[in-house]
């Protein structure tokens, strides 16, 4: 696993209404060789053309049923049969999930792939190869999920000393430890047994992100939440407009800054941008008072890439 990148593409990072310069909510994750999409609002697939992404996407998550959050789903999945697609594809979402693959299926009879549905249920994991992805219950106003991508422990470091003061020749025996396998060695004519936990350190965290789509603040967060590499908050609106945030069951940009000082995030990510605003400064400057950590602000089509702390 120590080779997998993670890379986000920020595709849709606007509110409800899109702008000329942001589109609805889409967040694309690519862990090693699998593409997540966290939401998919109108013009998602445009927005995979311009970063060249390509369309091979594994699953889809929506975290509740509002139009800007899902209407892309049909264009895409449209566009993943006329280039072809064979492999399934997984819809993950609140309850009426099958409804929805019911009616993508009546609207596109001959869909060459097979369309998937399941439903989310709050802290219920849904496994995949080396990490996991956690839906978790937000405040929206309706059934809605935020999502926690923690990829499982790693290995430790390997003593490369030790091994070779216990007799371990360098070579596949190596390889064989860090995997995890025991493994038995001839030393003075004796036939001993090497443990991993012999030349092996302490586990190591893998990494982990979060993204909340649109939520109030969060009263309680799930355990799995905290120390996350980087947290994707709703920032819709600035500080001065927080009456108007708690009405639409939204977050300012400085409630954002308080969940991620709250939950030690690494970095900070605000997005749902309401389309009145055309500036960054007011927003940044409002999580800026409750969180010293890095805070990005970013535009569609940004792509970042989460590094192993160490």
């Amino acid at each position: 696993m120590a080779g997998e990148t993670l890379h986000v593409h920020f595709l849709g990072t606007a509110g409800a209404l899109p702008t000329p310069q942001r589109n609805p909510s889409c967040i694309m994750v690519r862990r090693g060789s699998d593409t997540l999409l966290f939401d998919c609002g109108e013009g998602a697939q445009q927005q995979m053309m311009r970063v060249r992404t390509g369309f091979t996407v594994d699953a889809i998550f929506i975290s509740h049923w509002h139009a800007d959050h899902y209407l892309g789903i049909f264009g895409l999945l449209e566009t993943m049969g006329f280039n072809g697609r064979r492999d399934p594809i997984r819809l993950y979402g609140p309850r009426r999930i099958y409804e929805m693959v019911s009616i993508i299926r009546q609207l596109n009879p001959g869909i060459s792939f097979p369309i998937e549905a399941a439903e989310l249920r709050d802290g219920e994991a849904i496994l995949f190869d080396g990490y996991r992805v956690i839906p978790f219950a937000t405040r929206h106003g309706c059934e809605s999920y935020g999502f926690i991508l923690e990829e499982d422990q790693r290995p430790g470091r390997f003593d490369r000393e030790e091994a070779i003061s216990l007799g371990v020749p360098p070579g596949p025996f190596f390889g064989r430890l860090q995997r995890g396998d025991s493994i038995s060695i001839l030393v003075d004519g004796e036939e001993m047994t090497i443990t991993p936990d012999q030349v092996m350190g302490p586990a190591r965290p893998g990494r982990k992100l979060v993204y909340t789509g649109d939520t109030r603040p969060l009263r309680i967060w799930p355990d799995a939440a905290y120390r996350a590499d980087l947290l994707i908050h709703d920032a819709t609106f600035d500080d001065a407009e927080s009456a108007r945030a708690d009405e639409v069951f939204h977050s300012t940009a400085g409630m954002a800054g308080l969940a991620a000082r709250d939950t030690g995030a690494e970095r900070l990510a605000l997005v749902h941008i309401s389309s009145r605003y055309t500036q960054t400064a007011t927003h940044i400057q409002d999580a800026k008072r409750h969180y010293q950590g890095e805070i990005l602000f970013p535009n569609d089509c940004t792509m970042i890439e989460i590094p192993f702390k160490d």
